[in-house]
């Protein structure tokens, strides 16, 4: 099946797709350092690194005139959490009017709309009804939930609102959990051992796989890329050492606490559990529960594209505050492939 991914970031929703035998046409991401990211790791994919509402979609569909399945994340933040009922027309969602206007002129025969979770649960579904209306109006049966990537082998908290249409009448639903964990432990013991200042964008493993979630992610690899340890104060350090495997903030003595408006602070993953939602600052003790287990520092890019369950083939290109980015706001690539497996398996039987 042929689709195209709309506010691509580096592509995890695209991994999952393609591993689920997808060919992504073409991509559409606008911040230039992201989409040159995406570019070198989907080469065959023609990348659009423009304004979505700049673009041409007659142009495009002359290049690319079968489109099966239209998929991507637009920002949505014209609704709030409080009950005040603002509709899709506010003017902040005009990049959700983008993807539709895609789906229009293209009539793929599925869409997949991904966003945060409370898009389905603000004032009462009032948002929710509003998305679905919309492609009702173009032909499309929709349906949708929040999905718990923990529920498909991602070793994170992260939930994702998924609308997933089909032109016509639905045949499909969202993918079913499978039961499975996997845990810090199993997800990044096997890389280096590194500590604060250490690592290089290309290095090689020192340990072999011991668990299925690491085999799989390892593939054939035999360069690791980007693992580069954050190079933190010496007063953070000191401060990282008083913090004992499995505890966070609760153990440090009052006058090292510090304010701050995330939960997890200061705080280390647990080995045998899951990490919280990867966020773009991954790399700080105090954005959130990003401390290693055991070593004083904080997560490493290629560890949190772990824990995203980006494959170790993957190469994060760029800055390193992009490369947070890429990895942060990123679908992650395990969950993407349950979604996109719901799609061809409805198409294959």
């Amino acid at each position: 099946m042929i689709v195209a991914d709309l506010f691509a970031g580096v592509g995890g929703l695209s991994q999952g797709f393609i591993k689920a035998g997808c060919k992504v046409a073409f991509a559409v991401e606008f911040d230039p350092e992201i989409a040159e990211s995406y570019k070198k790791n989907h080469p065959t994919t023609e990348v659009f690194a423009e304004d979505i509402t700049q673009l041409n979609i007659s142009k495009i569909k002359e290049r690319h005139p079968q489109i099966d399945i239209i998929m991507g994340g637009p920002p949505c933040q014209g609704f709030s959490q409080k009950g005040k009922r603002l509709s899709l027309n506010d003017p902040r969602n005009f990049l959700f009017k983008q993807f539709v206007r895609f789906v229009a002129e293209f009539k793929p025969k599925y869409f997949v709309l991904e966003n945060v979770p409370n898009i389905i649960t603000t004032s009462n579904g009032y948002f929710k009804d509003q998305i679905i209306s919309e492609f009702n109006k173009l032909g499309y049966e929709v349906c949708c939930g929040v999905l718990h990537a923990a529920d498909f082998g991602v070793p994170q908290d992260r939930r994702r609102a998924v609308f997933i249409g089909q032109l016509g009448s639905l045949e499909i639903g969202l993918p079913v959990p499978l039961g499975k964990k996997t845990t810090i432990k199993d997800a990044i013991y096997d890389l280096p051992f590194i500590e604060s200042g250490e690592g290089a964008e290309t290095s090689v493993y020192d340990k072999r796989p011991f668990s299925n979630f690491q085999r799989e992610l390892r593939g054939k690899e035999i360069v690791l890329h980007n693992h580069v340890a954050t190079k933190h104060s010496l007063a953070a350090i000191e401060k990282l050492k008083l913090i004992p495997k499995g505890k966070g903030k609760e153990v440090l003595p009052s006058e090292l606490l510090t304010k701050s408006i995330y939960s997890g602070t200061w705080s280390r993953l647990l080995e045998d559990g899951i990490a919280p939602t990867i966020t773009t600052r991954f790399d700080t003790p105090s954005s959130g529960r990003f401390t290693h287990p055991f070593l004083h520092r904080c997560l490493t890019v290629r560890e949190a594209a772990r824990i995203q369950t980006f494959p170790d083939s993957f190469i994060f290109y760029g800055s390193r505050s992009s490369q947070m980015k890429q990895v942060g706001n990123a679908v992650p690539p395990m969950l993407a492939y349950e979604i996109a497996k719901v799609i061809v398996q409805n198409e294959n039987k």
